[in-house]
């Protein structure tokens, strides 16, 4: 028998108190989407500092996963009376087919070529090259698997900047991909820092699997001192907060790599850089840039 998979759409004020009354009546999952999805309505939701953002969709889609035999109707009304709503939001239910979850998701994900000497391989796969540098890397709950284009920036800039004996710091380390990478490409100590401890913990966990040793910590108690190569994969906002920090940790002589940027993003950037470190375009992959310079 299938699962059922309700949606129905409310405001950004309901939506997660609907999603926490509808998990109390018994639903398995409750998740909300932007209901403008994919529209030129459509509501970034980033999280950067310095956010402007208000949390949540205006036009919400929440999406709830209940058994198969459960009644929707009577688990909604439920919900929507704990939160004080005067009727049932209109929804609609779709079966949902019994499959290999485990593999459905892992199907999903494939070994990822960086370079000629560089994969990122789920650790289910056998490597394409075993000769070559693989990283192994599941995807998780950090941002980081090698797919996006900010990430390949950097690790093919990594590459081809990192020398043997070089430290160097990851800021914004999400899954420690670039932490990682640069220890196996001949980097001496070599460490990351994150806002999200969810982060730090993944960071860990897939250095250990690595077999690299590497210190991650969350960014209460930030990494000291200064390194041979600093590289932050972030976001553009952020990137404009914390780049007195960011800079601070390059050693004069030292070498700078920001991703996370868009083409239009990078004039601002590399304006805001100029007084620590001057920077340019190192690559372009998309619509994304990856900049790079030397501390004086």
């Amino acid at each position: 028998m299938s699962w059922q998979n309700v949606s129905f759409l409310t405001d950004a004020s309901h939506a997660e108190p609907m999603c926490d009354a509808l998990l109390e009546a018994g639903a398995l999952s409750a998740s909300i989407e932007d209901a403008d999805a994919g529209t030129p309505d459509e509501q970034p939701q980033f999280g950067e500092p310095g956010s402007v953002n208000t949390p949540g969709w205006n036009h919400s889609k929440v999406v709830v996963l209940l058994e198969p035999d459960a009644d929707a109707a009577t688990i909604l009304g439920e919900a929507a009376r704990a939160i004080g709503l005067a009727e049932v939001p209109a929804f609609s239910v779709e079966p949902v087919a019994e499959q290999n979850w485990v593999q459905l998701t892992q199907s999903q994900f494939d070994p990822i070529r960086v370079s000629e000497r560089l994969w990122i391989v789920p650790s289910w796969h056998e490597s394409p090259d075993p000769a070559a540098i693989n990283l192994i890397l599941d995807p998780g709950m950090a941002f980081g698997t090698g797919s996006h284009p900010t990430t390949r920036l950097c690790l093919e800039w990594l590459e081809r900047n990192v020398s043997a004996g070089n430290t160097v710091l990851d800021y914004g380390c999400g899954s420690g991909i670039l932490a990682i990478a640069a220890a196996r490409l001949g980097a001496g100590h070599v460490a990351g820092v994150d806002i999200d401890p969810q982060a730090v913990d993944a960071a860990k966990a897939n250095a250990e699997r690595n077999g690299v040793t590497a210190l991650f910590v969350d960014s209460a108690a930030p990494v000291a001192g200064e390194y041979d190569v600093v590289v932050a994969n972030i976001l553009s906002n952020p990137l404009r907060v914390l780049a007195p920090a960011i800079c601070a940790h390059v050693r004069s002589g030292g070498r700078l790599a920001l991703s996370g940027i868009l083409r239009e993003q990078a004039d601002e950037i590399v304006a805001i850089y100029a007084q620590w470190i001057p920077m340019q375009v190192a690559d372009v992959r998309e619509d994304w840039v990856c900049l790079a310079g030397t501390k004086p």
